[in-house]
C-alpha cells in the first residue's frame, strides 16, 4: 500500500517490508491506518498440512502479521507480550484470507488487539494479540 510518489513509507510499511518470515508467505498489506490493519494471503499447497486444511501456524501467521501493522501504526516499535487463536474453520488451498486486526485498547506502554481471519465472510479464526511498546510513550 503506497502513499505516493516520493513520499516516505508509513511505519507499517518499514515494518512489514523488512518482515521476511510475512513476504515469503506472500502475505500482502491491504490496509492500514491508526490502530488497524488489513493484510492478505492465499493458501498455498506449501501450507496444507496433513488433513488437507491450511497449518494452523500459517493461520496465526497471518493474523500476528495483522497485529504487528496494527499495533506498530502508531509509531514506537511494539512487540507481541502474547496472543492467543481459536480455530473456527478450515482454510483450504487456494483460499484468499483476509485478516483484520482492530485496537482495542492501549494503555501506558501495552495495547489488546482483536484480528478476525476470514475467507469471503466465513470466519476462519479469532486471534488476540497483547502488545508491549519497547520505548516509552510520552
Amino acid at each position: 500500500m503506497g502513499n505516493g510518489a516520493g513520499a516516505e513509507n508509513s511505519p507499517v510499511e518499514e515494518m512489514l517490508g523488512a518482515d521476511r518470515a510475512s513476504r515469503a508467505l506472500g502475505i500482502e498489506l491491504v490496509e492500514d491506518g491508526a490502530g488497524f490493519a488489513t493484510v492478505r494471503m492465499r493458501v498455498t499447497g506449501d501450507m496444507v498440512n496433513g488433513h488437507g486444511t491450511a497449518h494452523g501456524g500459517h493461520l496465526f501467521l497471518l493474523a500476528d502479521t495483522a497485529f504487528a501493522c496494527a499495533c506498530n501504526s502508531h509509531g514506537p516499535v511494539t512487540v507481541a507480550a502474547g496472543a492467543d487463536i481459536t480455530f473456527v474453520a478450515p482454510a483450504w488451498e487456494g483460499d484468499e484470507l483476509l485478516a483484520v486486526a482492530r485496537e482495542r485498547t492501549r494503555y501506558g506502554r501495552s495495547g489488546l488487539y482483536d484480528v478476525t481471519v476470514l475467507r469471503g465472510e466465513q470466519v476462519v479464526a479469532e486471534f488476540r494479540g497483547r502488545s508491549r511498546t519497547t520505548t516509552p510513550v510520552k
